[in-house]
């Protein structure tokens, strides 16, 4: 059958009346130089700051150098597959990472890509790297303590949830095993005072973040843990936006009311991976050939880490960065910045580790600036005057290394530190409950040690333990569930201490 003319002119007209133009417009620029992972880009005229730009092949970049005639790129991917010449595409996107319950227990890169062969992970919704830290009114005092597991933390330099306390020391001085410590002894305690852990690792090898994985996962430590990992084979911009990517996760959960505890291994390799960036976008150098805005770097980083306030669901993130110093130089450039960002600073020297204390913590530089008023009061009462004791120990066996003669009650003085420096000694991965710690510690500074040989020490705090475990549980509940170290509870403390002492075997 012929169609009619007026059909045809109906359906044409039907057609022109229902046409929608519809072009995909985006901004596009040419590669004009690439190398060393960076690439700098004509066009992308209303390109933003931070933000995630295409470069096709798979590879993805960050615009980072905003400048009259042209865009400095840093390259998320191998510089080799980038080319002169090659069209670049705005993605409008600021640089983000999938986050959701499905990231924990996994390792990550810092785009939120599976490492560890586990297949996808389900997200929730993307969070921006870098975002604004929330405000004082948004937040509320430190004043919950974080338990690390380890004595000499615990009673001496206390961390409290929401408080950014910095680990720094020499290479192999064991700054890494106390925070993995920390990370293990979640474990220990109830689930719903438990903190989710982030543990970034910056620009180490692959078997050392290997080997982190394999031991978190043999203690059970996975199942409340993300590792995010920025290995030294990645790129410098990898490594530069990795603890951001942790802090992002971190704050997912903290929104949500959970505390979070988050690790960044090291700073000190995100500061010379900024460096590298800087000086081949040719940013001008300062000190210590650093670029002038490497504070800020680590500043709005260590910002984020907070309690919240109760209106915004009262959860927290608890950030314990680590720095690397050269020969003990705590007042190098990058230190000296991490230092005055933090809350307090656990120093570990060489000198200690060498000679067996293990951790080689300083007592006289290490302070915690603000989780004193987060400590447990129990732990309080038994540990008060702990930092004091060994610093006078340490002041008057400086003396008696000259022959010196000494009164009674220094030789008293001398002989408790001895004693108390042996007990806060603890191996690597085995962190104690709260209520283990305090008990120990009650048996150090009230004397139950000063009648044991030093070499004993540790076999005693090993054999008290054991025996309060199995023999006297009760008394170990009792100290955990006490708000204050009551008359009572001491007395119970007490006939434990006496009664141990019978059956302690040398």
């Amino acid at each position: 059958m012929a169609i009619r003319p007026e059909e045809i002119t109906t359906i044409i007209q039907e057609k022109i009346k229902n046409f929608h133009a519809s072009a995909d417009i985006s901004q596009t620029g040419t590669v004009i130089q690439v190398g060393d992972g960076i690439a700098r880009v004509y066009g992308l005229r209303d390109v933003k700051s931070s933000e995630l730009v295409d470069f096709g092949n798979g590879v993805k970049g960050m615009a980072m150098n905003l400048e009259y005639d042209n865009v400095g790129c840093v390259l998320m991917g191998s510089d080799r597959l980038v080319q002169e010449g090659t069209t670049v595409k705005r993605t409008g996107e600021v640089i983000s990472i999938p986050v959701g319950a499905g990231v924990i227990g996994r390792v990550v890169d810092p785009l939120g890509n599976a490492l560890d062969g586990k297949g996808e992970i389900k997200t929730d919704k993307n969070m921006p790297l870098d975002i604004v830290a929330p405000g004082i009114i948004d937040r509320q005092p430190v004043k919950q303590p974080l338990q690390t597991g380890i004595k000499a933390i615990d009673a001496m330099v206390p961390i409290g949830k929401g408080q950014r306390e910095l680990i720094i020391g020499d290479r192999q001085t064991g700054k890494t095993a106390i925070a993995i410590d920390a990370i293990i002894n979640q474990k220990n305690i109830p689930a719903e005072e438990r903190c989710i852990c982030i543990y970034v690792a910056i620009g180490q090898k692959q078997s050392t973040v290997a080997q982190v994985v394999q031991t978190l996962t043999d203690m059970g430590a996975m199942d409340y843990t993300v590792v995010v990992s920025a290995t030294a084979s990645d790129p410098a911009s990898l490594l530069y936006i990795a603890p951001y990517a942790g802090c992002a996760i971190g704050e997912y959960f903290m929104w949500q009311g959970k505390d979070v505890l988050i690790v960044y291994d090291d700073l000190s390799k995100h500061a010379q991976a900024y460096r590298q960036m800087s000086l081949l976008l040719r940013r001008p150098p300062g000190r210590e050939a650093y670029p002038g805005d490497v504070f800020y770097l680590h500043s709005r980083l260590l910002e984020r880490a907070c309690k919240l306030s109760k209106e915004n669901g009262g959860g927290s993130l608890t950030a314990l960065p680590i720095i690397e110093t050269q020969a003990n130089d705590v007042s190098a450039y990058i230190p000296t910045n991490v230092i005055s960002i933090t809350d307090g600073q656990i120093y570990l020297e060489s000198n200690l580790f060498l000679s067996g204390i293990k951790p080689a913590i300083n007592v006289g530089l290490s302070v915690s600036r603000v989780g004193g008023s987060a400590q447990r009061k129990t732990m309080r009462s038994v540990a008060g005057t702990l930092r004091i004791d060994l610093s006078q120990y340490q002041e008057l066996a400086g003396f008696a290394q000259f022959g010196s003669e000494l009164d009674k009650e220094s030789q008293r003085q001398i002989a408790r530190g001895q004693r108390m420096t042996e007990l806060l000694k603890q191996n690597q991965y085995a962190p104690l409950k709260v209520e283990e710690e305090i008990l120990v510690l009650y048996a150090g500074t009230h004397g139950y040690l000063d009648a044991v040989d030093v070499a004993d020490v540790l076999s005693y705090e090993k054999q008290l333990l054991t025996y309060v475990r199995t023999e006297k549980p009760d008394v170990l509940q009792a100290i955990g569930a006490a708000a204050v170290l009551t008359d009572e509870l001491s007395a119970q403390i007490n006939e434990l201490l006496e009664n141990f002492k019978q059956i302690f075997k040398k």
